[in-house]
């Protein structure tokens, strides 16, 4: 299925959920991914701070920023940086999402998991971003496990990917839990 029949679609899907749905399918999401050996193993996590139609991220970060460290990406130009999350550091930044503020970046090697938001998923961990490139150039020769997290509808049968597209290694929705390789 071509990437923008997609997010046409999935935003539309999305524009359907109620508050409720919205939280419910963020609880199961996060608990799924708790439970992971991926997470579990993990110190250093990039993660993303949500946007209003994203499962949110803000619970599941307060829930663990004791005991985790959390890194959020920062837009710099086409490209994204890295920062430490502390919640009284954080700004409105590019395409008016929460960034973290200061010039303490941290390197993407340094990361030992990476949830990475995406538009759409298939079960081959394809992904369909919103269509900037930030992610795939991001994590572009990280060996980071990279994890999707997503509502059960933007798991899709087929994405068309092209060669310098970032795959992720699972993609977890509220009843789905699919491990790519």
């Amino acid at each position: 299925m071509r990437k923008n029949d997609i997010r046409r679609d999935i935003k539309a899907r999305k524009t359907l959920l109620s508050d409720e749905e919205k939280v419910s399918a963020a609880l199961k999401v996060f608990k799924a991914l708790e439970k992971t050996a991926d997470f579990m193993m993990a110190d250093r996590i990039l993660m993303y701070h949500s946007l209003p139609d994203e499962l949110s991220t803000r619970e599941f970060i307060a829930r663990w920023c004791d005991r985790k460290h959390f890194y959020l990406p920062r837009v710099n130009g086409v490209n994204l940086e890295i920062l430490p999350y502390d919640e009284s550091r954080l700004a409105l930044g590019s395409f008016h999402i929460e960034e973290p503020t200061g010039s303490d970046t941290s390197s993407v090697e340094d990361m030992e998991l990476i949830v990475v938001p995406a538009v759409a998923y298939d079960r081959n961990g394809n992904r369909v971003g919103r269509g900037k490139g930030y992610y795939d150039r991001l994590l572009t020769g990280s060996r980071a496990r990279k994890i999707g997290v997503a509502y059960d509808f933007q798991l899709v049968d087929e994405i068309d990917a092209e060669p310098h597209d970032i795959r992720v290694d699972m993609v977890i929705t509220e009843s789905n839990f699919v491990v790519v390789r």
